[in-house]
């Protein structure tokens, strides 16, 4: 065996430098034994190919700085690869030797298995229970419906130790004081809410305005309808439809959906109700959130707000009110000038014993500790 040194630090290798991303697909060139990847952060996939004229005895080697969850080691045409693997931990590097009588693949230096991270990720595992709640819809305007409550979802997931989950609290959507959306004139749906990767809660459907005919818009619950149409409708297991307006000698809008119940309809001369939310108590007191926004009414009764947040509606000399910031109620509709934007959402992590995690703001009841997210941020497990 003959080897070769070159400069002053002895043998060299010719290697690789890579930073991919997810998704990636890498095949070693003629004359690439070693590949270095430093990713930004931890991907979800990618494919590492041999090269297609190997030497016999040839070692091909890689690491990776981040985890690659679900790795494709392959092999080239006509060969065969032994001891595959399907994760690269982060720091941990792989090598093979290839044996030209076989024309084969052999594992010369094992990276760490990926049965072997899953069990050390399941010893620090815990359990989270949380409540997401989504922004509001904004209130439509003239005699038109209220806005939906944003989408409320409860339910628990298994967290690891070190991981960071995104957490994104949905705003308030606005309401149509200012033109509405485009095309409907309605009122804006709030913002969705969400943890990492988890299901994510709905916004809610903004409130129906007098101006276009339109329905109210859907969402987590629907945003009421004006005095010509139905309420939107809500997402299955978050929420509940809007109610329908009416135009029966007097103009009255109806009511948005609620986590609880359908929005009200409008029975003239009185606006629709707002549905009532749903309550919580994973912040140590029973809350009730995601509350439907009240319709408007010509000369009746203005359309109460949903317990949980939801905003009054406007009409008969009363001004509409907005949702209840962190409820992710609707916004009432207006009628005269206002401000009746959905309430703003929320995200409640709650976990047995003491503090294992961080981010939000940090309480403990009843032996558990609370995460509470008014804002978007970071938890990390």
């Amino acid at each position: 065996m003959t080897a070769v040194l070159s400069g002053t630090n002895g043998l060299l290798q010719a290697y690789d430098y890579q930073v991919p991303t997810t998704g990636f697909s890498y095949t070693f060139a003629a004359g690439v034994q070693t590949l270095l990847m430093n990713p930004a952060g931890m991907l979800a996939t990618g494919t590492i190919t041999m090269p297609a004229a190997p030497a016999d005895g040839m070692v091909i080697t890689f690491s990776s700085t981040q985890q690659i969850t679900a790795l494709t080691v392959a092999a080239n045409t006509g060969q065969t690869l032994n001891n595959t693997i399907t994760l690269l931990g982060a720091g941990q590097s792989m090598a093979y030797v290839y044996r030209a009588a076989s024309t084969s693949w052999f594992a010369f230096n094992s990276a760490i298995s990926s049965g072997l991270i899953s069990a050390v990720l399941a010893a620090g595992a815990y359990t989270i229970n949380y409540l997401l709640v989504a922004g509001g819809g904004g209130g439509g305007s003239s005699w038109g419906g209220g806005g939906g409550a944003g989408g409320f979802l409860t339910s628990s997931a298994t967290v690891y130790p070190a991981s960071a989950y995104v957490v994104t609290v949905g705003a308030g959507g606005a309401d149509a004081s200012g033109g509405g959306q485009s095309g409907t004139g309605n009122g804006f749906n709030g913002g969705n809410t969400s943890i990492g990767s988890f299901v994510a809660a709905v916004g809610g459907g903004g409130g129906a305005s007098d101006s276009t005919n339109s329905a109210g818009s859907s969402g987590g619950s629907g945003g009421g309808g004006e005095i010509d149409s139905g309420g939107g409708s809500g997402t299955s297991g978050q929420g509940n439809a809007g109610g329908a307006g009416q135009r029966n000698g007097q103009l009255t809008g109806g009511g948005g959906g609620g986590a609880g119940a359908a929005g009200g309809n409008a029975s003239s001369p009185n606006a629709g109700n707002g549905g009532i939310g749903l309550t919580s108590s994973l912040s140590g007191t029973s809350t009730y959130y995601a509350g439907g926004g009240g319709g408007a009414t010509s000369s009746g009764t203005p359309g109460t707000g949903g317990t949980g947040g939801g905003g009054r509606g406007g009409g008969n000399s009363q001004t509409a009110t907005a949702g209840t910031a962190n409820t992710g109620g609707g916004g009432g509709c207006i009628v005269i000038t206002a401000t009746a934007n959905g309430g703003s959402g929320i995200v409640i992590i709650s976990y047995a014993g003491s503090q294992r995690g961080t981010g939000g703001t940090v309480t403990s009841s009843g032996g558990n500790t609370i995460h509470t997210f008014t804002t978007s941020g970071t938890y990390v497990a």
